[in-house]
């Protein structure tokens, strides 16, 4: 069975997209109040996600980053390219 790069590009990008949800989805519940472990001890209290809220957002931006790339390359968008220009005296 041969698969071609454009299936391979395809189900990376149908992959990511449901772990996309996924952190999406726990986001969600991290910021409701469901998401929070509340302890008190007398007069102080403390709050607590279950994982950290930093690394899902960072998760998400990466998913996201990694997602367009791969709807880029099935687009046929290639990235930009970076090149250097010497100025020389004449």
């Amino acid at each position: 069975m041969v698969i071609n790069k454009k299936t391979m590009i395809e189900e990376k990008i149908k992959t990511k997209k449901l772990r996309l949800e996924a952190y999406q989805q726990r986001e969600l519940t991290m910021l409701s109040p469901a998401g929070v472990q509340s302890y008190g001890i007398g007069s102080r209290n403390v709050a607590r996600y279950n994982t950290d809220l930093g690394t899902v957002r960072a998760a998400i931006k990466e998913l996201e980053t990694e997602i367009e790339e791969l709807e880029n390359s099935l687009n046929g968008i290639r990235p930009r390219k970076a090149f250097g220009i010497i100025p020389r005296d004449i």
